[in-house]
């Protein structure tokens, strides 16, 4: 079946949409009997294209749209991204998106002090590039940017915060100890790492430093390799619940 992205809540009728939007694999598939059409906010709804053209579709709805809720563990990014260039932190945002992140925030932290405002609106529109192709029913939130004193409460309320830390337990020993909750939260540190102080006010707050194994990781690369290995870990959890 045939599935594409709608920016709009309504699902029913002659439905506005710019250009942009139409996929390839939509256009060529349009005559499939059924569609499926998702908003990124969890609504989706089963129907017909009747016809499509570069203004909009006429779309006629078989069923009344679900709201699907979103049952898997919600992994909430920190990472200090803002001194990346060269098109890395879009890829660690679109990527981020792709895995099922439910929200990233850029981190300030000593050695990455910034972000501007015009790579934060670039961000959100990776984003919902990324929720088209990936066809997520429920789009990653980006946040402001937020400072490492700030993030302490959070982690403070969080039962399950992981902290990317150089000589640090490995994290699948870290995950033995560990058991599934509705959230959680990954932080990982800009280029050159945290810096120890840091690291400390986090694992004081309640976060458990975690090593990525024994090589040097770009940013980008130890966010992926957090949330690629978390994701799979609670989906198998859930899995095993009754």
């Amino acid at each position: 079946m045939a599935k594409g992205f709608l920016s709009s809540s309504i699902f029913n009728g002659r439905l506005p949409q710019p250009v942009p939007w139409w996929s390839p694999s939509l256009l060529l598939r349009r005559s499939s009997p059924l569609q499926e059409l998702f908003n990124g906010s969890g609504g989706l709804v089963k129907g017909c294209i009747q016809r499509i053209d570069r203004t909009g579709l006429d779309f006629m709805a078989l069923e009344d749209p679900k709201v699907i809720i979103s049952k898997s563990t919600q992994w909430h990014v920190f990472a200090a991204f803002g001194s990346l260039k060269g098109g890395r932190a879009d890829w660690l945002v679109e990527k981020c998106t792709e895995l099922g992140a439910s929200a990233v925030t850029p981190l300030l932290t000593e050695r990455s002090p910034s972000i501007t405002d015009n790579r934060v609106e670039r961000l959100q529109r990776v984003i919902l590039a990324s929720v088209k192709q990936s066809q997520r029913l429920h789009q990653l939130t980006l946040n402001s940017p937020i400072k490492v004193g700030c993030l302490l409460p959070i982690v403070g309320q969080s039962n399950l915060s992981f902290v990317a830390a150089a000589e640090a337990t490995p994290l699948i020993s870290a995950l033995n100890f560990s058991r599934k909750e509705s959230s959680g939260l990954i932080i990982i540190g800009p280029e050159g790492d945290f810096t120890e102080e840091e690291v400390k006010m986090m694992t004081d707050a309640g976060a458990t430093a975690v090593g990525l194994g024994p090589h040097r990781l770009r940013v980008e690369t130890a966010a992926m390799a957090l949330l690629a290995t978390l994701m799979l870990w609670s989906d198998a959890q859930q899995s095993q619940d009754p």
